[in-house]
C-alpha cells in the first residue's frame, strides 16, 4: 500500500537526460510557460504519454467495442478542452505538450491579462489571490477544464501593459 507521507511520483524521467537538444526544447518550454522545475514539465509529458496510449490502444479494437472507448476518450478530453467534440484518434494522436501546459491555470491567467507575465501569474496562484467559481486555487498546474475559463476571478487587479 505504501507509506501516506509519501505518495507515489507523478512523472517519469527521461530516459536520456542528457541530450544537449531535449535540454534545450526543455528550457524554452521552462521559460515561456513560467514553470518551476522540470518536474512540472516531466508531469504534463506523463499526462500526455498516457493519453496518447489510450488512443494507440483504440487501434486494435474493432467494431462496436471501438466507437464506444474512442466516444468516452473524446469525451473525457473535450471535457479536459484538450479536443474539439468531432475530434477522432488521429487528433489525439497530434496533441503535443505545449497543449497540455496551455490549459494550466498559470497560462491562462496570464493569457486572460490578470498578470503582467508568466511568473506573476505564478505568484498570484501560490498568494491565494485567484478564484475559480468560488474555491481559491493555490495550484499554478490545476487543469483548467473546459468551461472554467470564464469562470475564473483575481481578487487583486494589476493592470497590465
Amino acid at each position: 500500500m505504501g507509506d501516506p507521507k509519501r505518495p507515489r511520483k507523478q512523472y517519469e524521467t527521461p530516459k536520456h537526460p542528457w541530450k544537449s537538444d531535449r535540454l534545450s526544447m526543455e528550457l524554452q518550454l521552462l521559460g515561456e510557460y513560467g514553470l518551476r522545475n522540470k518536474r512540472e514539465l516531466w508531469r504534463a509529458e506523463t499526462i500526455l504519454r498516457k493519453i496518447r496510449a489510450q488512443a494507440r490502444s483504440l487501434f486494435i479494437l474493432t467494431g462496436e467495442k471501438r466507437v464506444q472507448e474512442e466516444k468516452r476518450l473524446i469525451q473525457r478530453l473535450y471535457k479536459m478542452g484538450l479536443v474539439e467534440e468531432e475530434a477522432t484518434a488521429d487528433d489525439v494522436l497530434k496533441l503535443t505538450i505545449r497543449d497540455i501546459l496551455e490549459r494550466r491555470l498559470q497560462t491562462i491567467v496570464f493569457k486572460l491579462g490578470y498578470a503582467k507575465s508568466i511568473y506573476q501569474a505564478r505568484q498570484l496562484i501560490t498568494h491565494g489571490h485567484v478564484y475559480i467559481r468560488d474555491s481559491k486555487v493555490r495550484s499554478p498546474s490545476y487543469h483548467v477544464m473546459r468551461g472554467e475559463e470564464s469562470q475564473i476571478k483575481v481578487a487583486v487587479i494589476i493592470e497590465a501593459k
